[in-house]
């Protein structure tokens, strides 16, 4: 029950960065389009996949002990 509610927090805690991270207005578009200035989507996306790939790891990390803790108590008489 305990890792659910973690897994929904570190979704929820993942929505929030992308959001802040990929928020620009109409204006600030149209200026990084016209100035060449590119390389903030560049590192906003490197930000987000190593936020997803940690969250994937957290992920692996429950299923794994899960799965350890269930074949642990597995008699084998």
């Amino acid at each position: 029950m305990g890792d659910a509610i973690e897994i929904n927090y570190l979704l929820t805690l993942m929505r929030v960065l992308a959001n802040r991270l990929s928020f620009d207005s109409d204006d600030t578009q149209i200026e990084r389009r016209c100035c060449g200035d590119i390389g903030a989507m560049t590192t906003e996306t490197v930000i987000i996949v190593a936020g997803l790939a940690a969250l994937a790891l957290a992920v692996v990390a429950i299923i794994v002990a899960k799965v350890t803790e269930k074949a642990n108590s597995i008699p084998t008489n």
